[in-house]
């Protein structure tokens, strides 16, 4: 198969683009290599996929259309996943300008690559962060989504309306799938494992909102990377139509799916499973709620294990590990 993916320099990116190259599939990678964090790491990730015959990268913003159609015109895609997004809940509050310019008219200009070319599937990266402060839980596709806490959660579900939109007037079938905090190896710099590695290492304090109460529906990059290839074999069509629970229009071949495994966790045990892998305590500083967080996540699984049979389902020991054991190898501490 050839895959179009944007965002192949960053974390769940360069996992798909690996996992895809492995297989032997034709990648081409589109990234802007943005400073919203460490370039270098961005550059590594690039030059582990670049070792594959399979992968071509190209590096520019999503808002440069011509860019973008001369990547389609490489690839010639099968499939096009669309990753590339300016990411961040907190970041959000300081430059929403980033948000409009990369999530919703960069997003347009992936929509309208799409309706030009007609891929077998358009697949698009959205966050539980749609699903804002919702009371419900665990949180299904069919659950309102209309009430975002955030710039960067109300670019997602605009995005997600655009292609609606795409999918009824163009059919182009088209799956947005619903991350729910995801971590592991190659992760990036703001996330709080990161952070929270680092610190103790360090020997510095780390900060933990929400008094630890907080929860989190956390995904291990490769359980994520799983569900997408899986979902990728299946666009969305009356053909696939999971009775009650789906979330597939019936004004075009779109739908939205959870991937998450429906297990959150409390920062607080969080932390504590951090300590364990690195065998040391943090110093803990703990403060209130900040602004555009919500409480907890916590993903209903149901949709996406009916459709591909498959749920993440790494436990939170074992992923940290492998991030701390990385971590250790990639900065030699």
């Amino acid at each position: 198969m050839r895959y179009l993916i944007t965002g192949t320099a960053g974390f769940i990116g360069f996992h798909l683009a690996r996992r895809l190259l492995d297989e032997g599939h034709f990648v081409v990678g589109f990234d802007a290599m943005t400073r919203y964090y460490d370039v270098a790491l961005k550059e590594r990730r690039h030059a582990i996929l670049a070792q594959s015959n399979g992968f071509r990268p190209v590096i520019a913003r999503l808002e440069d259309r011509a860019a973008l159609d001369a990547a389609a015109a490489l690839a010639e895609p099968d499939v096009i996943v669309h990753l590339a997004a300016q990411a961040g809940v907190r970041y959000s509050l300081e430059n929403p300008q980033a948000y409009v310019d990369s999530n919703l008219v960069g997003s347009f200009n992936v929509l309208e690559l799409a309706r030009a070319i007609q891929p077998q599937h358009l697949l698009l990266a959205s966050t539980s962060s749609v699903y804002g402060a919702n009371a419900k839980i665990p949180f299904a596709e069919l659950d309102r989504a209309d009430e975002p806490l955030t710039l960067y959660a109300a670019s997602k579900k605009a995005m997600e309306l655009m292609a609606h939109s795409y999918a009824h007037l163009f059919r182009v079938p088209t799956t947005a799938f619903r991350f729910f905090t995801v971590y592991g190896p190659f992760g990036r710099p703001d996330m709080a494992l990161f952070k929270f590695v680092a610190a103790i290492l360090k020997g510095e304090p780390i900060d933990i909102y929400g008094e630890g109460r907080m929860s989190r529906d956390f995904t291990y990059v490769d359980d994520l990377v799983e569900g997408i290839v899986r979902l990728a074999a299946l666009p969305p069509s009356e053909a696939n139509r999971v009775a009650a629970i789906d979330t597939l229009s019936h004004e075009g071949p779109y739908r939205t799916v959870n991937i998450g495994g429906g297990q959150p966790v409390e920062l607080i045990r969080f932390v504590e499973t951090v300590e364990a892998a690195v065998g040391r305590p943090a110093i803990r500083n703990m403060l209130p709620m900040q602004a555009g967080d919500v409480p907890r996540t916590f993903a209903a699984p149901d949709l996406i294990e009916a459709l591909t049979g498959y749920k993440p389902q790494t436990p939170i020991e074992a992923g940290v590990a492998r991030f701390v054991e990385w971590y250790r190898g990639y900065y030699g501490a």
